[in-house]
């Protein structure tokens, strides 16, 4: 019988968006916390309101009884060497290490367009075998430093960047050692034009963390028709929280469960607060989630 050890989280974009302040840049940080464990979230991902000293990041979730589940990474390896990436990772993976999070949210920033006015077509891509196999050389050894602290890369695979598409992940994947793990995000498969359980099928051994975001699949249809940026995407509503959008959860967890998936479900869903109100939302995410776990762990005893 396999195992189905899942814990849900949440990230505070809920709440506070850190690549447009103007979405919820003035709830203070408490306002989260406090929303998230009240709603009955176990643990939070990192956003930049967050103390970035291991000690005092401690003390923060501890008052509140909360775990630390992750923090993003931008990373560069697109632009640097592995060495350099190591040296510029050093206090966000202590930070990540002394607080109890077994993984790193790996977001590849060089060229990405995610935060600017661009049309996702103008994305970053590898244009050669070379660049792809040095580009995963440097991921191979920047994964393995992280995981000898304790850590493994959960790389996203995120719109606008180098890594967007099932064929980027596939080709990615088929490069790197298992010292690499992925971040399956559901809203960003979706929107790239993918499948979420052909992909989960597909990558799930190396899947080591969940993104659970909805789409709504109208506003994405409008995103690549218009030529919209991300950002335009985020503004208009392209993503919601599990149970709000077209993306078949109750399918994902079931397949999470048949594969033994062991780790965080954590909700992430980038929209404007005063259309969509940060508790309510968080509030249906976490219902939705919690109903469709509890419906698999009834199934597996």
């Amino acid at each position: 019988m396999t195992t189905f050890d899942v814990r849900i989280g949440i990230n505070p974009l809920s709440w506070m968006n850190d690549d447009l302040p103007s979405l919820g840049g003035e709830t203070p940080l408490d306002v989260a916390l406090t929303e998230g464990r009240r709603i009955g979230y176990e643990g939070f991902e990192l956003g930049n309101k967050f103390p970035r000293e291991p000690e005092a990041l401690k003390t923060l979730l501890a008052q509140y009884d909360l775990a630390l589940v992750s923090g993003w990474y931008s990373g560069r390896l697109a632009e640097r060497s592995a060495e350099d990436e190591i040296a510029a990772v050093g206090p966000h993976l202590d930070l990540l290490a002394k607080n109890g999070a077994t993984v790193m949210v790996y977001g590849e920033v060089a060229n990405s367009i995610q935060g600017s006015p661009q049309p996702l077509y103008q994305r970053p891509r590898f244009f050669s075998d070379e660049k792809w196999s040095e580009y995963a050389e440097r991921l191979d050894k920047f994964a393995a430093y992280t995981l000898s602290h304790g850590v493994r890369v959960a790389y996203h695979h995120h719109m606008g960047a180098y890594v967007e598409t099932p064929a980027d992940v596939e080709r990615l994947m088929s490069l790197t050692s298992a010292d690499v793990g992925l971040l399956f995000d559901a809203g960003h498969i979706t929107f790239a034009g993918g499948d979420p359980l052909t992909f989960l099928d597909r990558h799930i051994d190396r899947v080591c963390h969940v993104h659970c975001k909805d789409v709504r699949s109208e506003i994405i249809k409008m995103a690549r028709n218009r030529n919209w940026s991300f950002l335009d995407a985020v503004i208009n509503g392209a993503f919601t929280v599990p149970g709000d959008g077209t993306v078949d959860f109750p399918s994902i967890i079931a397949r999470l469960k048949r594969h033994g998936y062991r780790g965080w479900l954590v909700v992430e869903a980038e929209q404007d607060p005063i259309i969509a109100p940060s508790y309510a939302y968080a509030e249906k995410g976490y219902r939705t989630l919690r109903s469709l776990v509890d419906d698999n762990l009834k199934e597996a005893a």
